[in-house]
């Protein structure tokens, strides 16, 4: 749809692009998607990344067009089928960071060679004054196995060469030669093959070799002491410094032009949160690209609006996402399922000491030397202020931990260079010092006032603003890697709750919470994107609204768990697994039934290790990930137990699939540009990465569109297990949105409807513009809806249902409008 001379989404796709499935193998499901409704592919990151990447965000060059995908030729070849269709392209970009992948990386291939003279040098956040002496002027690599001095006396390391270059060679990994350092080492032959091979027999003099170069190579585990900000804690994906104009135009010269020639017509901003000024980043990427539709993926926390003064559409749907989720969640099955959980496991949970106790882990464990960095640019703060200069570093350390463990959103906008400070980052930096000041009564108080006070832009100079900036760069992987990372595989109450940019302290959604947070984002960002799934959420939509029906009957539930803990105990071993990864399984079996053994094992390895509570990535417990696994497997094979979960589940697909229609329709009218996941247009029952990025069968969902596109609803629900249901539902709306885009359209009124009788509160209604009303049930399981005199007062007119082509008038009662399907859009031509 058009909006003052750009061109808007009408309703985007996303596509997940690897070697497997490529810009022309999106090219090729583009007539599907179009006869879907659907007007913008929406892809993953395609500029070149490292190889094999599944993902994208890994990107080695960014003036290129991944190879692995068909490069710049299967971008164009892919532009025209989408320009012949008249739809258009969204890209995701990454402008936070980038790989480091060997002489792929060029950019940092040149620093590890140059040093700070390189002319790349200031494109990444490197420390090269760092407090341990000596790591000056050099990069820390932690790649070896084990200590250096074991790795080069074992001759692991070696001086390599090829037709480019001479450089160093540790099994897969790479780095280059300072030019010249070969030549300045005593008894060295001129020639070259004789020269390494002299090295090479010598570990003293590889040593002193190794010694001259601009990098420090380390064993893995020193990564705690690197002195170059990462993507979270991913090792191999730099930090760029996105602040300096040069490094802007390098990094988006490809995207904008893309934007200029017509081939693209918006971005998604990936980890907006890791910028150092993410205001100033989106005015200059909005001066450069004026009609391109931008999102940013930003996850808001209870309360938190995005900044208004952000030129941007919106956010990729996060907070939406969680609003709508919780509205299919009964607030009465808080405390039963609550109990549960506190009796299952042995143990009262204290959700907010929690978060706080994994945010103290990863900043200890996880993310150590981004915090070192922040405490070092704190003790040169406090050196310049006589009167807290004698703070030793340890206390200075443990101040800033408590603080950024008592921030409640990942990260504050202040702009610490032009001296601004937003009311509301005030008060949460006024709050968390003070929550901090609680916890830790062993820290001097007058170090907090100092904290707080630099913090609120009460003390200027360069080491200050630098602090500022950086500690707010740090906030936000210290909070997603404690909360959506840890946390949420460690506290699972109700786990369809535990989802990214969610708060499992916010159990359910009124209507009214609903309705409000739709009017805002009316008012706000009314093109903002509207998620239910995506590439990052912990389970698939149709996976969450199954485990939702879990809170409206927590007596059967906590029967089921009973029994099936005394049933599976014999599949354990000594104990093992936990009790909280049982409970975290047992819903997980019920929110993707059928799921097989080794999707559910890949699943549940992959939590273990996040929860880090017996086992992790980085210090594996062998006994207890073999445990664990054998007990995935073994209830799994047991037929006792299978029989009854399918007992259990049967009457829960029903009810799960209303919610999953109920939730899709407000999806595709709620004010915003809807987006659909790959595949989820049918019942998709996937779990978190890499699950979630399995082979969609387009094939199968072509022949069924081909029958939803002119069947009749009854028709449809004769094949809802395969699906019809919701692609119909969706090939209905995404036809809606296009015949009438005034209906959605930034001047879109909306506005609730209200349903009156006794069954009110389990139904939500809301109209669009005065000419469409959407109707859809919710808490349909427990307490089957006799919807009796519930109903909704229509203005006068003749109203048409979209999904049944029934008449509806005046007062429609509820019950009628759900009688032959189970959700309803009405529109009047009025």
């Amino acid at each position: 749809m058009s909006d003052s001379g750009r061109t808007v989404p009408n309703a985007t796709y996303r596509i997940q692009l690897h070697s497997g499935f490529t810009l022309d193998d999106a090219a090729q499901v583009a007539d599907y998607l179009h006869d879907l409704g659907i007007t913008h592919i929406y892809c993953s990151p395609f500029l070149q990344a490292a190889s094999g990447s599944r993902h994208g965000y890994d990107v080695v060059d960014h003036t290129r067009i991944n190879d692995e995908l068909g490069g710049l030729a299967a971008h164009r070849r892919m532009s025209d089928v989408l320009a012949r269709l008249s739809m258009g392209h969204i890209l995701d970009i990454v402008p936070n960071h980038m790989a480091i992948a060997g002489r792929k990386s060029a950019w940092w291939w040149d620093v590890l060679k140059n040093g700070p003279a390189s002319n790349f040098a200031r494109f990444f956040d490197i420390d090269w004054d760092p407090p341990e002496r000596p790591l000056a002027e050099k990069i820390l690599v932690p790649i070896l196995g084990d200590h250096y001095g074991r790795v080069l006396e074992a001759g692991e390391i070696e001086v390599a060469r090829d037709e480019e270059e001479i450089f160093v060679r540790y099994h897969e990994h790479e780095v280059p030669l300072a030019p010249g350092s070969i030549d300045v080492l005593p008894g060295t032959p001129a020639n070259d093959d004789e020269a390494i091979a002299h090295i090479n027999s010598d570990p003293a003099l590889l040593h002193t070799l190794l010694e001259s170069q601009h990098y420090r190579l380390a064993f893995w585990r020193t990564d705690l002491e690197l002195n170059y900000r990462r993507f979270f804690d991913i090792n191999d994906l730099v930090a760029l410094r996105m602040e300096e104009p040069e490094v802007f135009d390098h990094v988006h010269a490809l995207a904008l032009q893309l934007i200029e020639d017509g081939e693209l017509d918006g971005l998604r901003i990936d980890h907006v949160d890791g910028l150092r000024n993410p205001d100033a980043y989106l005015t200059r990427l909005r001066h450069r690209a004026p009609i391109a539709y931008i999102v940013v993926e930003k996850i808001l926390g209870a309360g938190e609006t995005l900044p208004r003064s952000w030129p941007v559409d919106g956010t990729t749907g996060y907070d939406w996402l969680n609003v709508c989720s919780r509205l299919f969640v009964d607030p009465a099955g808080e405390k039963p399922l609550q109990d549960l959980y506190a009796s299952f496991i042995g143990e009262e949970a204290d959700l907010g000491e929690l978060k706080r106790e994994k945010k103290l882990l990863v900043m200890t464990e996880v993310l150590a030397s981004d915090l070192e960095r922040a405490t070092a640019m704190l003790v040169e703060v406090c050196e310049r202020h006589p009167r807290h200069r004698d703070y030793t570093r340890h206390e200075l350390r443990e101040a800033l931990k408590e603080v950024t463990a008592s921030l409640d959103v990942y990260r504050t906008y202040i702009d610490a260079d032009a001296r601004s400070i937003s009311p509301e980052d005030a008060g949460r930096i006024e709050a968390a010092v003070a929550l901090a000041r609680d916890r830790r009564p062993d820290i001097d108080t007058n170090l907090f006032d100092f904290l707080e006070g630099v913090l609120k832009l009460g003390h200027e100079g360069r080491p200050e603003t630098e602090f500022i900036m950086r500690w707010q760069q740090t906030t936000g992987p210290i909070t997603a890697k404690s909360i959506e990372d840890t946390l949420f595989y460690d506290f699972c109450p109700l786990v369809s709750l535990n989802e990214v940019g969610g708060d499992p302290e916010l159990w359910s959604t009124t209507i009214e919470g609903f309705h409000n947070h739709n009017a805002l984002a009316a008012r706000d960002f009314p093109l903002s994107m509207l998620a239910t799934s995506t590439h990052d959420t912990k389970r698939s939509e149709d996976v969450r609204a199954r485990i939702h029906t879990l809170s409206e009957i927590p007596d059967a539930w906590a029967n089921a768990v009973r029994s099936w803990a005394v049933l599976n105990a014999r599949h354990k071993t000594t104990d093992m697994p936990d009790r909280i990864s049982e409970y975290l399984l047992y819903q997980t079996l019920v929110g993707a039934h059928p799921l097989d053994a080794d999707r559910a094992a890949d699943y549940m390895r992959k939590a273990s290790k996040e929860a880090k509570r017996y086992t992790s990535w980085t210090a594996p417990d062998p006994d207890f990930d073999a445990a664990l696994e054998k007990f995935v497997r073994g209830i799994l094979g047991d037929a006792e137990f299978v029989r009854d979960l399918n007992d259990f589940v049967a009457p829960l697909i029903a009810a799960g699939r209303v919610n999953s229609l109920a939730q899709t329709v407000l999806k595709l009218t709620s004010p915003g540009v809807p987006d659909i996941y790959q595949g989820t247009e049918v019942w998709d029952l996937s779990l978190v990465d890499p699950d979630n990025r399995r082979p969609v069968d387009y094939d199968a969902r072509r022949r069924l569109l081909d029958f939803v596109s002119t069947a009749t609803h009854e028709e449809v629900l004769e094949r809802t297990d395969e699906g019809a249901p919701k692609l119909f539902v969706i090939h209905r709306l995404l036809a809606l949105r296009a015949e009438r885009p005034d209906l959605f359209d930034r001047r879109a009124a909306y506005s609730p409807v209200p349903v009156e009788g006794p069954a009110a509160a389990r139904a939500v209604a809301f109209a669009r513009s005065d000419v469409m009303i959407v109707v859809v049930p919710r808490l349909v399981l427990a307490r089957p809806p006799e919807w009796g005199e519930a109903r909704v007062t229509l203005p006068a007119g003749e109203w048409r249902n979209l999904f049944t082509g029934e008449s509806a008038h005046e007062a429609a009662t509820v019950g009628r409008l759900f009688a032959s399907f189970p959700v309803a859009v009405l529109v009047t031509e009025a």
